[in-house]
């Protein structure tokens, strides 16, 4: 780290759009990568010394650093990795910078708290009451506890915990709030491996023993013991005194995720999502530089934690659209964890039973290693799959569940067993219509329509998140009683199972439906445990719950998704129904698994993929598809939205880039629109859309860059760029 004298100049990366600008180093000095708090104008903001200043401003006229933050300066790693990302991205880097700075309160002193510790000799008067304080202090090895855990501990009321303060025998301090994590130990045995598992671990083993980068796709079907491995790979990051990070694509997985790693290392890891109180945030922060955190799980904005020593990465579920954040910054969690793997020498496991295509070709190119897990954990079979061909099912108008998938849950429910039944639509309908004038009850914000909620008695956009008491007139026509929901949603499915099946104990598993994610975690909790007969829940349920008693999953509408001009419908299809049907009969071979698909296209190539079980020709003629067409990953795409609250402003300015963009023909590249956006407005701003495709090779960041830079946005008009777009809405 370079170390700048008192009075020196320095170049400050700030948080704020200005970016870097030139200060005085503070009296005492300071080092690159430090946090500190610099004067801009009349206000105080906060920055990361970048190195030296550029000399572009005169030296007399610079003012001094205020102070320097009391925490681990940001390191060499990370701040390359950030530089890359922003660079990769588009990002402006006062933008990537607050990614990696967003703990709460950075600025204040460390936190403090009081504690307890043994000070003196035993009182001259002792009770069975103090006796056990100072049991309990010496069977911890004189361990200082907080007054109210020390007397929770003790069975004890806090009065008793005073009176030793008082007496000489405790002393009470002020210590640091933000205290090291528990050491978590890798020489703790884990599950014994089958042969081909067994293998696959030894192989991240030594990866991680290298010290050096490498990605590996670490492909198996449901079941088939993925997490105990990484968890190996995880073990061997802890012996080298390395850091580790395992991202989740859902909160409400990190609970019995949690409660494995500590079966495993004797001890919780550090969690870091939007769940976690705000000191608990701003402890994980600290620690994580200080190094003072062997393993960290979280949410895909965990990979922007300032870790001292970050040797491993493991991206669980890497299939999964939610790692793809499309707000402000727009990147993709799986390839910046390649990228700060490859920047931090890391090694780099993408888990998953049904990966992206994307990494599904780095592996099959070599750019990638892989591992194979083909058979299911323990006595655990694949489920059978079958599907139900609605066309010849006898079905009453306005149900959903076939005869056939009825029929199967009822045998379930006779052996005590669980059902599932999924389909991705939440609320209870998609559209409400007007039966008198046929007008479809859309948000005042935007161009969608608003989804009925019928447990909630609300109307809800799904985009902007704008709610309504459900009205009992048309708002168009005013008449009365003739609005009626049109389609399904899993809340109208749980109506109909209700009435079909009354007996029946019944779960309904949609986020919109908890209040928190602790609400979440204790209702996949008693599922677990079986309490519940029928399971009715949307891509929710699809993501690594282990239930044992559940042996039958229905999907309701496998025709979802399908069809359209997705680039990506066909593959998001493919693996949300194969990580559904995974989840019947996962624990134990006593309990074989079956998977219904209902579907008017059983002939449809991706339920025959998924009947077959074919992957590997699946992800062929995807890829053989694609490759023809050039998109990714065998070329780029780059998405250009536009906005503002005029839509004659934005259309028209987006004609204007259109007609300048020459930079993006020399590199090869072809501009396709201006057009409006399929979701042509949301929160009342109107939106256009650009689509570039590119060939692989082309520098195509350099292109949009030279294209964009010069442009001077009108007021109230937004310009994102998403770089490797994932929606296209």
């Amino acid at each position: 780290m370079t170390f700048h004298q008192a009075g020196q100049r320095i170049g400050v990366m700030t948080t704020e759009p200005v970016g870097m600008l030139d200060y005085l180093a503070p009296e005492g000095g300071v080092g690159d990568g430090c946090i500190v708090i610099c004067p801009l104008g009349p206000r105080r903001v906060m920055g990361v010394v970048w190195g030296r200043g550029d000399g572009s401003f005169d030296l007399s006229r610079l003012r001094k650093v205020i102070r320097v933050v009391d925490a681990a300066p940001l390191s060499d790693e990370l701040r390359e990795f950030l530089g890359r990302a922003a660079e990769y991205t588009l990002t402006p880097m006062p933008l990537m910078l607050r990614m990696a700075m967003r703990a709460p309160d950075l600025d204040r002193p460390p936190a403090e708290r009081k504690i307890i510790t043994r000070a003196g000799p035993e009182p001259s008067r002792m009770t069975e009451a103090r006796q056990a304080v100072i049991r309990v202090i010496a069977e911890h090895g004189g361990a200082s506890f907080a007054p109210s855990e020390l007397a929770q501990l003790a069975g004890v009321g806090s009065g008793v915990v005073k009176g030793l303060v008082a007496a000489g025998t405790l002393a009470e301090i002020t210590a640091p709030k933000d205290l090291p994590y528990p050491r978590l130990d890798p020489g703790l045995p884990g599950k014994a491996l089958a042969p081909d598992q067994a293998e696959a671990a030894g192989s991240l083993r030594r990866a991680v023993a290298s010290g050096s980068y490498g990605t590996t796709l670490l492909r198996g079907v449901t079941g088939s013991g993925k997490t105990e491995i990484y968890l190996e790979a995880v073990a061997e990051a802890l012996r080298t005194g390395r850091q580790a990070l395992v991202l989740l694509p859902e909160i409400a997985l990190s609970a019995e995720f949690l409660d494995r790693v500590e079966a495993r290392f004797g001890a919780r890891p550090g969690e870091w999502h939007s769940g976690v109180s705000r000191s608990e945030r701003r402890r994980l922060w600290h620690m994580a530089g200080q190094g003072e955190v062997s393993l960290i799980v979280g949410a895909r904005s965990a990979l922007f934690l300032p870790f001292r020593d970050l040797g491993l990465i493991v991206v669980d579920e890497e299939h999964d659209s939610s790692y793809k954040q499309e707000d402000t910054v727009y990147y993709s969690a799986r390839d910046m964890a390649v990228l700060r793997g490859a920047v931090a020498s890391a090694q780099v496991v993408l888990a998953s039973a049904t990966p992206s295509l994307e990494s599904w070709v780095n592996a099959a190119s070599g750019k990638y290693g892989r591992l194979d897990l083909r058979s299911r954990y323990g006595e655990a079979e694949l489920p059978e799959m079958a599907t139900i061909d609605l066309r010849v099912e006898n079905m009453p108008g306005g149900q959903w569940i076939s005869p056939t998938l009825a029929r199967a849950v009822e045998a379930r429910m006779a052996r005590g067993e669980q059902s599932l039944l999924f389909l991705n639509r939440r609320g209870y309908a998609p559209v409400t219509v007007c039966r008198a004038c046929g007008e479809q009850i859309g948000c005042q914000q935007c161009d969608a329509r608003m989804v009925e909620h019928r447990f909630q008695n609300r109307l809800v956009c799904h985009q902007c998140g704008e709610t309504r008491a459900i009205p009992e007139t048309c708002p168009t026509c005013g008449v009365e009683g003739r609005l009626a929901p049109v389609g399904p949603g899993v809340e109208r499915l749980a109506e109909e199972v209700a009435a079909r099946f009354p007996d029946a104990k019944t779960t309904v598993l949609s986020s919109d439906l908890f209040g928190s994610a602790r609400a979440l975690k204790e209702t996949i909790a008693a599922i677990a445990e079986g309490d519940t007969d029928i399971i009715i829940g949307t891509q929710l349920v699809a993501k690594g719950h282990n239930f044992p008693k559940l042996t039958l999953v229905g999907v309701i509408d496998s025709d979802l998704g399908l069809q359209g001009a997705d680039l990506r419908a066909a593959e998001r299809s493919f693996q949300l129904m194969r990580q559904v049907a995974g989840r019947a009969g996962r624990v134990s071979g006593e309990r074989p698994g079956l998977a219904l698909l209902q579907t008017h296209q059983p002939d449809h190539p991706v339920i025959r993929a998924i009947l077959s079980g074919d992957d590997e020709g699946f992800w062929d003629a995807e890829a053989a598809m694609r490759q023809q067409a050039g998109m990714p990953p065998f070329g780029r795409l780059a998405g250009v939205i536009l906005s503002h609250p005029d839509a004659a402003a934005v259309a028209a300015f987006a004609r204007h880039l259109a007609d300048i963009s020459d930079p993006i023909r020399e590199a090869g590249a072809e501009l396709w629109g201006p057009a409006p956006a399929p979701i042509a407005r949301i929160r009342g701003r109107h939106r256009m859309r650009m689509l570039i495709r590119a060939p692989r090779q082309a520098a195509l960041q350099q292109a949009i860059s030279d294209w964009l830079t010069p442009v001077k946005l009108p007021v109230n008009m937004r310009l994102s760029v998403d770089i490797d777009p994932q929606s296209f809405l």
